[in-house]
C-alpha cells in the first residue's frame, strides 16, 4: 500500500447538547444521578488539497465520574458546558497539521492545560477549580470528531488509519517506555497493537449500581416498572449476561463486602460467570481491600474466585497518594481507571504494582490509542470501560474494544439506565444498543471515519450551543 500522509486542520466546530433523563437512577459511590447531558460535536478538517469533510464526536457529561464534589450536580454541568464553549473556539482556531493522533496529542498536551488554566483563573476564581479529568472529558468529543473527519476524508474506517503508511511519527515520537523494561517504540506504530481482524461480538459487562435492585424483595412502591427488566435476575436472563461489574462505597467496608456477596450469589444462581468490583477511588488503603479479598477468598470461595479482576480502589491522584498496591495485585489483578490520564500516569501505576488500565474514549480517541499501546507493550492486560455511553457515544468505545485484545469483553451499560435514549441510533445499530447471549453485535459499525453512517439516521439535533469557523 502507498503511504498516505494526508495532512489536515481543523477549520470549524459546532457543539450540541442533548439531554438525557435515566430509566431508574445510577448511584456512583454516594452520587446518584438522575439525567445526564451529553456533548455531541461536529468538526471541519481540510486537507492540503482543499478538501473538507465533517467528523463527529460525542461524549455524556457525566460530573459524577470526572468531577466527585460537594457542588451541586447542575453547578459542576454547566460549568463543563462553559468550558466545552472555550475548547470549541479553540479547536475552531488550532493551527496544528498532521494526522489526527499527531493533531490530537499537540492540542492536548500544549493547549488544553493553558484553556483550562485561564478557565480557572477567570471563571473559577475563588471556587473549586475544574479537575483535569473533566477537562479530558470535555475535549473527548472534540478529538473523537477529529478522526472521524480524518476517516470521512480519506473514506476509510479509522482503524485502518493507525499505521506507518498513514502516520508521519512513530510512537516514540508521542511516549517512553519504562526504565530498564527492553520496550522499545522506535518504529512501531498502534496498528501493531491491533487485531488483524476486528471481534464482530464482544462480551458485555453489566453494571450494578449502589442503587440497583437485586431480587424481587428490594422492589417497593417507588419501583419503576416497566418492559424493561427490574431486578438483577431479570436482566441476566433476559440478556443472557455472563459478566457483572459491581459498583461499590469504597468506604464501608461492611456494607461493599455484602454486596459483593449478594451479587455473587444472585449470579451463581442465574448462570454469571464473571464479577469484578470498582470501589471508584474512595477505599483508604490496601488493606481496605485485602480485607474484603481474604474474607471472601475464606467464606465465599466461588464468589472470590468468580472475581476477574478489581477496579480503582484508591485515590487516582498518583503522584500526590503514591501507594503500593502490590498486596492488592497479588490476590486479584488491579486495573487503574481514574488515574489513567496518559502513559506517564501509567508508567507510575505500573511502578506502585497495578496490574492493567481500564481505557475510555472519554479521556479522548488520542488518549485511549496511545494509553492501549503504551500499556500492551509491557505486557498490562486492559479492559475498555464506559460511562453508561448513549447515542453515537457507544461506536468509537466499543470499536477500541473490537480492535484490541481485551481482558474480557466490554462494558456496555446505557441500556440499563436510558434504553430509550439511542432509539434513532438502534434503527441502524439494532446490536449494539441491545445485548443477547450477554454478547454485543457490532457488524452493522461500518464505513469510512468511525462507521456511525449519519446519513441513514439522520438524527434530529436542536441548534447548536455554539458554532465556530467553516461548520
Amino acid at each position: 500500500m502507498l503511504k498516505d500522509y494526508r495532512s489536515i486542520r481543523v477549520v470549524g466546530a459546532a457543539l450540541y447538547l442533548l439531554p438525557v433523563e435515566t430509566r431508574i437512577p445510577l448511584k456512583l459511590g454516594r452520587e446518584t444521578l438522575t439525567s445526564v447531558t451529553c456533548a455531541r460535536v461536529k468538526l471541519c478538517v481540510v486537507d492540503t488539497n482543499g478538501t473538507k469533510a465533517e467528523g463527529w464526536g460525542e461524549v455524556p457529561l457525566n460530573v459524577s465520574w470526572c468531577w466527585p464534589s460537594a457542588l451541586s450536580a447542575k453547578e459542576r454541568v454547566d460549568t463543563l458546558i462553559d468550558l466545552s464553549r472555550s475548547i470549541a473556539k479553540e479547536w475552531s482556531q488550532f493551527i496544528g497539521v498532521g494526522h489526527p493522533l499527531e493533531i490530537g496529542w499537540e492540542f492536548q498536551e500544549k493547549e488544553l492545560p493553558g484553556i483550562v488554566e485561564i478557565f480557572n483563573e477567570t471563571k473559577r476564581a475563588g471556587k473549586e477549580r475544574v479537575p483535569w479529568e473533566a477537562a479530558l472529558l470535555c475535549n473527548a468529543a472534540f478529538d473523537i470528531a477529529l478522526h472521524d473527519a480524518y476517516g470521512i476524508l480519506l473514506q476509510r474506517p479509522v482503524y485502518e488509519l493507525y499505521s506507518g503508511d498513514n502516520l508521519r511519527h512513530d510512537l516514540s515520537f508521542f511516549m517512553e517506555p519504562a526504565e530498564n523494561s527492553g520496550v522499545s517504540f522506535k518504529g512501531v506504530y498502534p496498528s501493531q497493537f491491533m487485531r488483524p481482524n476486528r471481534k464482530e461480538q464482544l462480551r458485555a459487562w453489566h453494571q450494578v449500581g449502589g442503587a440497583d435492585l437485586l431480587d424481587f424483595g428490594d422492589i417497593n412502591e417507588t419501583t419503576i416498572r416497566d418492559r424493561y427488566p427490574t431486578v438483577l435476575g431479570d436482566w441476566i436472563r433476559n440478556d443472557g449476561l455472563k459478566c457483572l461489574k459491581i459498583k461499590l462505597r469504597g468506604d464501608d467496608s461492611a456494607w461493599d463486602y455484602d454486596r459483593i456477596v449478594q451479587v455473587g450469589r444472585v449470579g451463581i444462581e442465574q448462570g454469571a460467570n464473571w464479577l469484578c468490583t470498582d470501589f471508584i477511588g474512595k477505599a483508604r488503603g490496601p488493606e481496605y481491600v485485602n480485607a474484603i479479598l481474604d474474607r471472601l477468598r475464606d467464606y465465599h470461595p466461588r464468589i472470590f474466585g468468580m472475581l476477574l479482576h478489581i477496579e480503582q480502589p484508591f485515590s487516582p491522584d498518583l503522584e500526590n497518594n503514591p501507594v503500593d498496591v502490590h498486596s492488592v495485585s497479588w490476590r486479584k489483578p488491579l486495573f487503574l481507571d481514574e488515574g489513567a490520564h496518559d502513559w506517564r500516569a501509567i508508567r507510575r501505576a505500573r511502578q506502585l504494582g497495578w496490574t492493567g488500565v481500564t481505557v475510555k474514549t472519554v479521556r479522548s480517541q488520542t488518549t485511549a490509542i496511545l494509553s492501549v499501546c503504551w500499556t500492551l507493550a509491557h505486557g498490562m492486560p486492559i479492559m475498555v470501560g464506559d460511562l453508561s455511553n448513549p447515542m453515537i457515544a457507544m461506536i468509537p468505545h466499543l470499536l477500541l474494544a473490537a480492535n484490541f485484545k481485551t481482558l474480557m469483553g466490554v462494558e456496555a451499560t446505557s441500556m440499563q439506565f436510558y434504553p430509550d435514549a439511542s432509539g434513532t441510533e438502534a434503527r441502524i445499530h439494532a446490536g449494539i444498543y441491545g445485548r443477547r447471549f450477554g454478547m454485543m453485535d457490532i457488524s452493522s459499525i461500518r464505513g469510512p471515519g468511525f462507521g456511525y453512517r449519519m446519513n441513514e439516521m439522520n438524527p434530529q439535533l436542536p441548534d447548536p450551543e455554539i458554532r465556530c469557523g467553516e461548520v
